[in-house]
């Protein structure tokens, strides 16, 4: 019976110890959990914009596409440069770069820009006519943590657009 305190006597302690191992980990576990799921809202903040990016970009390369015997008119379009916008005698390509911006200005992204480049490409003999479209918008994408940080991003759309 000596025997049997003595051991009781020596392990006085040790649960507690087990206890606040046990407390240390769980509470490292959490912490990480926590840290991810910051991590997780921040790209889902990132998809979101670049989502929203691709449709703006596809929807110009579409209005390019419908009127494509005229797609040269769309080259140079810069949506902070109204200088840029194709000239009133091509109403349908005025139309799109008027909408387009009002599209990109009510994205709700910040600094975002709409830029087209159209260059004539393909085979010149016997000659295809098909043109390079390359859509580019630009926006400032924000990073959330304990200050908010802007860095730039960016979204490039190629494709060839041949006439009918």
């Amino acid at each position: 019976m000596m025997r049997t305190m003595r051991n009781l006597m020596s392990q006085s302690g040790f649960t507690l110890i087990e206890g606040m191992i046990a407390a240390i980990v769980l509470a490292v576990g959490l912490l990480a959990v926590a840290g991810m799921q910051g991590i997780s809202l921040g790209r889902t903040v990132d998809a979101n914009e670049i989502g929203r990016v691709t449709n703006l970009a596809s929807d110009m390369v579409e209005r390019i596409q419908f009127n494509r015997r005229n797609a040269t008119i769309y080259n140079n379009i810069d949506t902070l440069n109204a200088a840029t916008q194709p000239p009133t005698t091509q109403p349908m390509a005025r139309g799109d770069y008027t909408q387009w911006q009002a599209l990109l200005g009510a994205s709700g992204l910040s600094g975002v820009q709409g830029l087209v480049t159209v260059t004539a490409t393909g085979p010149t003999n016997p000659p295809l006519n098909q043109n390079l479209v390359t859509v580019r918008i630009n926006w400032l994408g924000s990073v959330k943590s304990e200050t908010i940080v802007r860095r730039n991003k960016s979204v490039l759309l190629t494709t060839i657009i041949a006439p009918e």
